[in-house]
């Protein structure tokens, strides 16, 4: 839709570094109503949870034979962790891993684009689920004396005990 109303948009499609299905150019095993008929051969574990399980969706495979992918990008798992911690602490938005390697993405997109280009990433996730994953493995239960600070400088937001 994107592309009928603005010709120009190319679609970037990121997947895990280890976990290059789409990057492999092995076509997914499929039954015939379209399920997937076995695992793909590339699949490797990787850390982020909701992309790339262990077959390549039916309309993923649709997109690509019709060519509207326009480029692959894989995405480390370390940089897809980064940048899910930096856009927390830096920016207020509380997503998981996924979310940080749609980021990384964005942000290397970004790097390579022409000055003023539109570049679109959507980060359609809460970070509340990956409380119990490596993502937030180093963050305490308690407040530091810094939190703490900022919770005292907001009297109505107070925690009291």
């Amino acid at each position: 839709m994107l592309r009928k109303e603005r010709p120009e948009t190319k679609i970037i499609v990121c997947e895990p570094e280890d976990a290059q299905l789409l990057g492999s150019g092995v076509e997914q095993k499929r039954n015939a109503d379209g399920t997937p008929a076995a695992p793909h051969p590339s699949f490797k574990p990787h850390p982020m949870q909701g992309w790339t399980p262990d077959f390549i969706p039916k309309i993923t495979g649709d997109a690509v034979a019709m060519k509207v992918v326009d480029r692959l990008l894989p995405i480390p798992g370390p940089e897809a962790i980064r940048c899910a911690k930096e856009l927390a602490a830096k920016e207020g938005i509380f997503v998981g891993i996924t979310s940080g390697a749609t980021f990384a993405g964005a942000l290397k997109v970004s790097s390579e684009a022409e000055k003023g280009a539109n570049i679109l990433c959507m980060l359609p996730d809460t970070g509340e689920r990956y409380l119990s994953t490596p993502l937030f493995a180093d963050v305490g239960t308690d407040m530091n004396e810094e939190e703490l600070a900022i919770s005292r400088s907001t009297p109505t937001a107070q925690m009291k005990a």
